[in-house]
Order: C-alpha cells, then structure tokens, then sequence
C-alpha cells in the first residue's frame, strides 16, 4: 500500500493541481462570457498523446538499454575478480582482494557520476574512473607473475575492454536523452492545452448533469500532466527517483564476490 501511494505521488503531483484549477477556471469563465467552441477531439492524440508516447516509448527503451549495459559491466568485473582468484597458480597473493575493491570503488563511482548532471565534477569524476579501468589493466599485467598464461591475460584485458564499452554506452545514455525540442513542445502543449480547451469544454456542459461539468476539463489535465510526469522520471534511468530507475547497488554486487 505504501508503495502504491508513492506511485501516485510520482505520477500526480502538484502540476496537476495546477493545470486542473486552471482549466476549470478558464472553463468556468468561457461559459460564463459565452465563449463556446466545438474543437476537433482528434487534435489532442495528434499533436500532444501521441508526442508524449512516443518520448515514454524512448526513454523507456534507453533504460532497458542501459541496463543491458550494467549487466555487461557487472558481468565481466566479476569474471576479472574470478579470473585473478583461479588462474593463478600461485594463490598467495593479494590480487583478489584488490580487484574486489577497484569494481566497489568504480560501481559506487559510477553510481554518483549518474546521478549527477554533466559539470566539473562530472569531469573529474570520469577521469577518476579511467584511472580506475588502468588499474585494473595493470592487475591483468600482473597475472603473468603468479603463472596465467599470456592468452588468459589477453582474454582478462578484454573483460576490461568490454567494461570500457559498457560503460561508455551508459554515460551516452545518461548524457544524451530524448530530444529537447519535443520535449519542450510537448510540455507547452500539455500545459496549455486544458486551458487553451476552455471554450470546447463550455460548449459541453449541457450534456452532463449539474455538478459533472467540470468533468471533462479534471480528466483532460489528470491525463496529460500524469504522462508527461512519467516521461520526466523516465528521462534519467539512473537519478533514483522514480519506481523504474536503475539502482546500481555496489555493496550487493561486492557481497557477493568471495
């Protein structure tokens, strides 16, 4: 029940109070001013329904994309951490441990960088990260000392390589999003549409009896400010905000590496 509460929370919030006072008010006034209007209802799926599940459409598939991408780099951290604690043939070493530590420090690294929008910090949080991937390469180098063959390393310098692509393509993903200028089109429309609406929504209150007038104007503005509201949390996958984002929990991935 909690959780379903929160779901709400996220999906009407205080925009749409506002949206929906304002097209009642606009409502009221046109009806009252005479000002009526028979809009063509099809104007709504084309220029704004349609926009807005087109962008939920796309933000959605960069989340699964990205995390596609986790569970690449996930993957192939935890068959380097593997690779140093089994091909060794000598076990007296400290290389596992310090893989362990190198993919907790890059996972709770990665998971601030997302979090965060493009800056300085941004910056020098990613060259943080590069140093973190030559540190690993320099851990594969040192297999050879404990007796991994040069093709085991070789094969360990690719796990390292694809971790490189994986997480390029989540920063791309987290940097580059559904484009600007539809979503700003979008949300004018959205804002100003029950408002705009005001003179149709007069000419239809003798088909719905007293007190359910103001029907129409309510479930309009609900509607279109909740898809544009799920938009928003679907925009950025990793910022934690909204119930489909993707948590990269660096203590549970790390728990699991014995």
């Amino acid at each position: 029940m909690k959780r379903l509460i929160k779901s709400f929370s996220l999906i009407i919030n205080y925009k749409t109070f506002i949206i929906t006072a304002l097209a009642v008010i606009s409502t009221y006034t046109c009806f009252q001013l005479g000002l009526i209007a028979k809009f063509p209802d099809m104007l709504v799926g084309v220029a704004i329904v349609f926009p807005v599940v087109f962008s939920i459409g796309s933000a959605y598939q960069r989340r699964e994309t990205a995390l596609q991408r986790l569970a690449d780099f996930k993957g192939h951290a935890v068959a380097i951490y593997y690779a140093s604690r089994d091909w060794t043939s000598e076990k007296s070493n400290d290389l596992p441990p310090r893989s362990k530590q190198i993919i907790f420090e890059m996972l709770t690294l990665m998971r601030s960088m997302f979090m965060t929008s493009h800056g300085p910090v941004w910056k020098e949080n990613e060259a943080r990260m590069y140093k973190l991937f030559s540190q690993l390469s320099e851990l594969a180098v040192e297999l050879r000392v404990y007796g991994v063959q040069s093709g085991e390393i070789s094969r360990v310098n690719q796990y390292v390589s694809k971790m490189i692509i994986a997480f390029d393509n989540m920063k791309i993903i987290h940097n580059y999003r559904t484009p600007v200028t539809l979503r700003a089109y979008s949300k004018v429309f959205i804002y100003i549409f029950p408002i705009i609406y005001g003179p149709y929504f007069a000419s239809t209150v003798g088909d719905y009896s007293s007190s359910l007038e103001y029907v129409m104007p309510v479930l309009y503005s609900f509607i279109l400010v909740s898809l544009d509201n799920i938009q928003d949390h679907l925009e950025n996958p990793f910022d934690e905000v909204g119930e489909d984002d993707i948590n990269i929990d660096a203590e549970e991935t790390t728990h699991l590496l014995h």
